[in-house]
């Protein structure tokens, strides 16, 4: 048969691609193949003209061509997983004519796809991959050229065929194809893997003699391309919906990491990559866009799946999770000792450019952030607590993550430059460890030697004002964890509050107002510590009231920054929580009244008056009306409602407060807790069947005739919805009654004429109905008293 290249049009190749099908069953032979080879290497080239005179794709997609070339791919193999070598040249040449057939073209795409010419080209692709280990190497799986263009192009096919083109993408997602391409490229391209080895990029018995330079770089150059195709390929078929990988790709994705981690990263360059060079520029290149994407995906998966946050926290304790590949230390390496390539930094002709490397640096410091992403999503699953958290080795309490966690940043402040440290390195620790600190055992460790973690993050080093709003927030949000203990465990809180917690909290500057636009959540958390190392503890509380804080100019107090932060702050989290350390204050100044046997009198005498000054301090309008404004907002929120009324009613126990109290309960409420949120409920639902809102609030006397509160936007309104509605728990209720007779008893004038108006139709309806029960009791208490005046 004559195989001498003779010029054909498209057409006429198609054509005769036809007719060779049509010979295959009877004429599967060499020769055959070669003539396959010769036509669809024409018919590719003459494809790669877009722009000529005749649209030969859309025309030759109509015909039969598609179902031909899967026919010919399929039969090319005959059985086999892949290609032999009589087949190699005429499989590549096939995958020419599909890939060029379909770019840019949607109509020949779906004629491809109704053909099955993407899915055998992932047969194909599979094939190739059952013939690698599956477990990742560091050096290149050797494969000759011919076989590394039939799997470069075959990425191609499907890259073409995937682009903007949903169905060819739906399809090739279900086949899972991203799964097969990521252990194949990796195992042809294993990133850096041309730095370190001078293994056989062919196969085990090529001659020395073979491996010239040419031949090497020719080979780099295209396991080059594969790898940077199969990301382009990955890339397009990732969405924000469907997760494309599970933990069996964690393997294949850390080896990016490996390659920018000492000691790979420094190691002696083989003899014929040592001077600079464009190929040299390109493989760096591939490397970068590697390492980006694959912490890109760890960063996606970690996010999405659950099954790769407990897989790598798993393979964390048992590496053979991942055929001996810790993964999880692996990414916490590379956060921690990962750096730029040296290679950046040569300076020639061929070598980065000055503002390239600036780029890289400035995507490798991405790079670890999508890392440090990662490992705080995986600590804060819930199911990986016990997989962190270690007790079983009293040497290093809570285990190798934890002890590694809080020796970065035990190395941050030991180092003294903060201001070049590691501030990613804190981030990552703090954030990890709120996130698998639960309860007081945890918290005890923690606190405790040889960790000593409260002293680390009340250092200066930490908590200055001048430390950065992230900085602050993994710090602060753990320092509000360990707090968190301290209601149960009272040696916790000793610890926190001998490290100075609340004033270098206090000094941080996250209250300041020139620090409004920090992120919320560092404010909040700020509150959440501040709030319970004050609970229950006067000597605290005394603190957080009365000490000057250092380095605020004008002078300020804890208490002052708070009130500050509640009355601008548009936050409703701020507001309430904030509130919430004004209520534990006043009971821990107001109800604890603990004598410390081992102090003197003197002692006993000081403390008592600091104390009586503390109350001194909150008997102000201010804290008043943040607590009304507390009741007011919290409509849907009892026990914040409960909360405003008991810190209330100990507030109006002192003499001066009683009527400070009623004035803050009649006043008019602020206009972010008066006007309702879009969407909300009404909140006087539960105690009419008005359709009207808090605003004007429906009180129905027991005769059935509603009567208008007179006044509409206070806090009052709230409590008397509160006291009418059959929602609200017994205790609540009768907390109500017994806070209206204790301001009552300190009260006169408009304010309290306002409160008995409002009440007494409830109060009498109470006394009808729950009788002598502690409700009943507690309003016929209330309205004896008022008829008693």
């Amino acid at each position: 048969m004559d195989t001498s290249p003779i010029t054909l049009t498209c057409t006429q190749c198609a054509r005769k691609l036809g007719d060779l099908v049509a010979q295959l069953p009877v004429n599967d032979i060499e020769e055959t193949w070669k003539e396959v080879e010769l036509t669809a290497q024409q018919l590719a080239n003459g494809l790669r003209v877009r722009d000529g005179p005749e649209d030969n794709h859309t025309t030759l997609g109509k015909t039969l061509l598609p179902q031909n070339l899967t026919t010919l791919l399929t039969s090319a193999l005959n059985g086999t997983v892949v290609p032999d070598a009589d087949h190699t040249a005429p499989v590549f040449e096939i995958l020419r004519v599909g890939a060029n057939l379909c770019v840019e073209h949607d109509q020949n795409r779906g004629h491809l796809l109704e053909a099955g010419f993407p899915q055998a080209v992932v047969s194909l692709l599979e094939g190739y991959t059952e013939t690698i280990p599956e477990e990742p190497q560091m050096d290149p799986f050797p494969m000759s050229i011919a076989h590394l263009q039939v799997v470069k192009t075959a990425i191609g096919v499907l890259l073409n065929a995937a682009l903007t083109y949903e169905p060819v993408r739906n399809r090739l997602i279900s086949l899972e194809v991203a799964k097969t391409i990521v252990r194949l490229s990796t195992a042809l391209y294993p990133p850096a893997a041309w730095m370190r080895t001078t293994s056989n990029l062919y196969s085990p018995d090529t001659p020395p003699a073979d491996m010239t330079f040419d031949r090497i770089a020719e080979s780099w150059t295209i396991r080059a391309g594969l790898s940077s195709w199969a990301g382009r390929l990955i890339s397009e078929l990732q969405d924000d919906v469907h997760p494309l990988f599970s933990q069996e790709v964690l393997p294949y994705l850390v080896q990016s990491l490996i390659a920018f981690t000492p000691p790979l990263l420094t190691a002696p360059l083989p003899s014929h990559f040592a001077q600079p060079s464009p190929l040299r520029t390109t493989l760096l290149n591939t490397d970068f866009d590697l390492l980006s994407e694959s912490c890109s995906r760890l960063e996606s998966s970690a996010l999405d799946v659950a099954d790769v946050r407990l897989s790598l926290a798993r393979g964390f304790t048992f590496p053979a999770e991942h055929y001996d590949v810790p993964c999880f230390s692996i990414m916490l390496d590379f956060v921690e000792k990962g750096t730029y390539a040296p290679l950046w930094y040569v300076q020639s002709e061929t070598g980065l450019e000055r503002g390239d490397v600036s780029k890289k640096e400035k995507a490798f410091d991405d790079c670890k952030a999508a890392v440090i992403k990662a490992v705080v999503e995986v600590s804060g699953d819930d199911r990986n607590l016990d997989l962190l958290w270690d007790d079983s080795d009293d040497s290093r309490p809570g285990g190798e993550f934890v002890s590694r966690m809080i020796d970065w940043i035990r190395a941050y402040i030991s180092d003294g430059t903060p201001d070049n440290g590691r501030d990613d390195l804190v981030i990552c620790a703090t954030l990890s460890l709120g996130n698998i600190t639960r309860g007081e055992s945890h918290s005890t460790i923690l606190l405790s030697q040889p960790h000593d973690i409260a002293r680390l993050l009340s250092s200066d080093a930490l908590l200055a004002p001048s430390t950065d709003i992230k900085l602050k927030h993994g710090v602060i949000g753990l320092l509000k964890h360990l707090a968190q203990s301290s209601s149960q465990m009272p040696s916790n809180r000793a610890t926190l509050s001998a490290a100075g917690v609340i004033q270098r909290i206090l000094r941080s500057g996250v209250w300041d107002d020139r620090s409004d636009f920090m992120l919320d959540i560092v404010q909040v958390n700020a509150i959440g510590a501040i709030k319970h190392l004050c609970n229950n503890n006067v000597d605290n509380s005394c603190i957080f009231i009365l000490e000057p804080v250092e380095g605020q100019d004008p002078p300020s107090t804890g208490l002052s920054q708070l009130l500050s932060l509640i009355k601008r702050s548009d936050t409703v989290a701020i507001k309430s929580e904030g509130t919430r350390i004004i209520v534990n204050l006043i009971r821990s100044l107001w109800t604890n009244d603990r004598k410390d046997e081992q102090s003197s009198e003197e002692e006993l005498q000081a403390r008592q008056q600091k104390r009586t000054k503390a109350m001194d301090a909150l008997l102000n309008p201010a804290c008043a009306e943040a607590l009304a404004a507390l009741i007011g907002r919290s409509t849907k929120h009892i026990v914040l409602i409960n909360e405003g009324v008991v810190a209330s009613s100990l507030l109006s126990f002192h003499r001066d407060g009683g009527a400070l109290v009623l004035n803050a309960l009649t006043a008019p409420l602020p206009v972010e807790v008066t006007q309702p949120q879009a969407g909300s409920a009404p909140a006087s639902a539960t105690a009419s069947t008005s359709s009207e809102t808090l605003d004007s609030p429906v009180v129905t006397s027991p005769m059935g005739a509603p009567n208008k509160i007179t006044s509409t936007r206070h806090a009052l309104d709230q409590l008397i919805v509160s006291l009418k509605s059959e929602s609200t728990p017994v205790e609540v209720r009768t907390n109500i009654c017994v806070f209206f007779s204790q301001i009552s008893k300190r009260g006169n004038g408009e304010g309290h004429q306002k409160l008995k108006e409002a009440a007494r139709p409830i109060l009498e309806e109470l006394v009808d109905v729950h009788g002598q029960s502690m409700l009943g009791s507690a309003a016929r208490r209330l309205l004896d008293m008022w008829t008693a005046e």
